[in-house]
């Protein structure tokens, strides 16, 4: 049994101690770029260091971080090698906490044999903590999640497409079907807001291409046990061990909407 508390509280520490003084106060060398058009600041990697050194006290195993794994892609084959890991990613929306806005989040994971067994998802600036275990629901500050069902009327329903990695072909589809739906955006280009705004019923569907496995396996969890669904487009569950080459991640309200958009969404 993990202490879900104790993981919760060791991400606002982080949040308190790292990343909320240095929010909106980051100096030009602060920022840089490990990727062409991939940010990364000094906050991700001190909040990564604390958080991967506090989680280890709790439970023993092999951390997967993202600024890690930036360092040295080969640690991330732990999800397919190890039987217990944790998944951290320490500062979701990096740009957006970059441009001073305040839609970023700090989120772990831990995965047993390939499957995530529990996640969290802290929102620093609103002071709002997510948790989910598998088999016992999802949480909001001590508040049972609960997804109601989204309207079966296509016309009726709202979401979220981050169409960036998107190819060519795929996009004009995606573009050719908004239409049909009540509204559709580009969403928060955080998981951390993005996952519970589709928890909390603000949102219907989120559709991503990039599946990473910290982006992703703290939101699909809670999904799941909030009520909704996560499925590669082709009907398969998500995992986050699959390798980068699988791609492609639709998340809905319930199975009938996930059915509804993956039939309309995409080619």
């Amino acid at each position: 049994m993990i202490d879900m508390d104790a993981v919760t509280g060791i991400l606002r520490d982080a949040a308190r101690e790292v990343i909320l003084p240095r929010a909106r106060s980051l100096s030009e060398g602060e920022v840089m770029e490990k990727s062409p058009g991939e940010l990364v600041t000094v906050v991700d990697q001190e909040a990564e260091r604390v958080i991967t050194a506090r989680l280890r006290g709790l439970v023993d195993a092999p951390v997967v971080g993202e600024e890690a794994v930036a360092a040295d892609p080969s640690l991330v084959e732990a999800l397919r090698t190890e039987p217990v890991v944790w998944l951290v990613d320490p500062l979701d929306g990096t740009r957006n906490f970059v441009e001073g806005r305040r839609e970023y989040g700090v989120m772990a994971a831990l995965v047993h044999a390939g499957e995530t067994v529990a996640a969290w998802i802290v929102q620093p600036e609103w002071d709002r903590a997510y948790a989910a275990e598998r088999g016992a629901g999802a949480w909001r500050d001590g508040t049972r999640l609960r997804r109601d069902p989204a309207p079966t009327d296509p016309g009726r329903l709202r979401g979220s497409v981050l169409t960036r990695f998107l190819a060519p072909e795929a996009r004009r589809h995606v573009e050719a079907s908004v239409p049909r739906f009540a509204g559709v955006d580009g969403g928060a280009h955080c998981s951390a807001v993005d996952y519970p705004l589709l928890c909390e019923g603000s949102r219907d569907f989120l559709l991503f291409h990039r599946t990473l496995p910290w982006d992703h396996a703290p939101g699909a969890l809670l999904l799941a046990e909030a009520g909704g669904v996560s499925r590669r487009p082709d009907g398969t569950p998500y995992r986050p061990d699959q390798g980068p080459d699988v791609l492609g991640l639709l998340n809905a309200a319930d199975e009938t909407c996930w059915k509804t958009v993956r039939g309309l969404l995409l080619p």
